[in-house]
């Protein structure tokens, strides 16, 4: 038997329908040795508690999932390090409440981690809608140099992220200290940390991973998001030196294009028009390339094998 890979899934205000889907999936994997870590981190005397704690009785007699609950809320950051200091797997990655792994995800990764002897990984992610369907795919094939330095600015600019992606080497994850507490930018902080510390990073061209995007509770709608985007965008200036005037005009454009987003699925219209505006005025450029891009990239993965992974 290979070495335990423990997956730390934090729990809040879920529905149970969403949380049972996230669970059977890694249940489901071709690798065996592996630990389902769930953090409750509901208010304890909620009904979000209760129900969470009554649905969590289906898995008593199945000992991959190991269930902890917290004493008070503590944001997604802190309850995925309280799960990773309650793990004991030699490897650990991540899911959310509402994504699921497809069945090879872990041993894929794995394999891949120990034959090169990787501190991390990453790969591609997908992300669909209620409906399961396929409306982005984020991928990483334009990297070509993993260099410290050339991952920093990779990072900055597009962002080398999607949590369920990331799987680590229990000590490496513990030595950069695991996550940041902050409300948004969760993933974005982990990955600059792992950069930073000089982690051998690896990369998987392919997505074993499904992330839903759906109503229902979450920050990164409304004003929690447009904060938290304009906080990362004031941190990601302190870096600004090592950049070429192009590669700024592009952070300024993406910046605007997420808080454009933010504002129109928040309904916030102004906000939505005002940062389209800027989007276009800080480079005109990017606002013809980006969209193209993006359209047929989704549509490149619509039709391929990649969407029945």
């Amino acid at each position: 038997m290979g070495p335990k890979v423990s997956v730390v899934i934090p729990t809040y205000k879920r529905n149970r329908d969403f949380l049972k889907r996230a669970i059977d999936s890694v249940l489901a994997q071709t690798y065996e040795n592996v630990e389902i870590v769930v953090i409750d981190d509901n208010i304890p005397d909620s009904n979000f508690r209760k129900d969470t704690e009554t649905f969590m009785k289906f898995y008593t007699n199945e000992s991959k999932v190991v269930y902890i609950k917290n004493e008070t809320n503590m944001g997604g950051a802190l309850a995925r390090n309280k799960g990773i200091t309650q793990s004991q797997g030699e490897y650990i990655t991540f899911l959310d409440d509402d994504d699921i792994y497809l069945p090879k995800k872990i041993e894929r990764q794995l394999d891949y981690m120990i034959s090169k002897n990787y501190d991390m990984t990453f790969t591609d992610l997908k992300i669909h809608n209620t409906k399961d369907v396929l409306i982005d795919y984020r991928e990483f094939k334009f990297i070509k140099d993993f260099s410290n330095n050339s991952l920093l600015k990779t990072h900055i600019m597009r962002h080398i992220t999607g949590t369920p992606t990331f799987m680590y080497k229990r000590d490496s994850l513990t030595k950069i200290g695991g996550f940041l507490d902050s409300k948004m930018g969760q993933e974005f902080y982990l990955m600059l940390k792992t950069i930073e510390n000089k982690l051998n990073i690896g990369y998987l061209p392919f997505s074993d991973v499904v992330a839903y995007v759906h109503e229902g509770e979450r920050i990164s709608n409304g004003s929690n998001k447009l904060d938290g985007e304009n906080k990362l965008f004031e941190f990601k200036k302190k870096y600004f030196n090592r950049f070429k005037f192009r590669e700024k005009m592009f952070i300024r454009f993406r910046h605007h294009v997420v808080m454009a987003v933010a504002g129109l699925r928040s309904r916030m219209f102004f906000i939505c028009i005002k940062h389209t505006f800027l989007a276009v005025v800080f480079s005109p450029i990017d606002a013809i390339i980006e969209p193209i891009s993006y359209i047929k990239k989704v549509s490149t993965y619509k039709s391929s094998a990649y969407t029945n992974n």
